[in-house]
C-alpha cells in the first residue's frame, strides 16, 4: 500500500509521543501489505473495522498501542492507497464527532 501522508501520523505523535512506536508499526505494516479487501487489512490488524461516515463513505479505523489510540484511514484497495485521515485517543474516539467532519 502507498501511504498518504506519513505527516498525519507524524503530527500526531508529536503532539502524543506515546503513540509514535504504535503508528509506525501500522506504517510499516501497512506499507508492506497488497490488500484487496477488509478481509485482507483483518488478516493483518484483526480488530481493524469498517466505518460508515457521515458522508456516506466508508472508513476503516485501526486499534494503535493496545487499543489506546485509532487510527481512522481511507483505503482505497484498487489503487492501494491508505489515506490517514486522523488519529484519536479512545476517549476522543468514543465521543464519535470525528464522523460528523468525514
Amino acid at each position: 500500500m502507498r501511504i498518504i501522508k506519513r505527516a498525519t501520523l507524524a503530527a500526531y505523535w508529536r503532539r502524543n509521543p506515546q503513540a509514535a512506536s504504535g503508528l509506525l508499526y501500522w506504517h510499516k505494516l501497512a506499507k508492506a501489505a497488497r490488500w484487496t479487501c477488509l478481509q485482507d487489512v483483518r488478516a493483518t490488524f484483526p480488530h481493524a473495522d469498517a466505518v460508515t461516515v457521515k458522508s456516506g463513505r466508508r472508513v476503516v479505523v485501526f486499534n494503535i498501542a493496545g487499543n489506546k489510540y485509532r487510527l481512522i484511514t481511507a483505503i482505497h484497495y484498487n489503487r492501494q492507497l491508505a489515506f490517514t485521515l486522523m488519529a484519536l485517543t479512545h476517549a476522543e474516539y468514543d465521543k464519535a464527532m470525528w464522523k460528523e467532519v468525514l
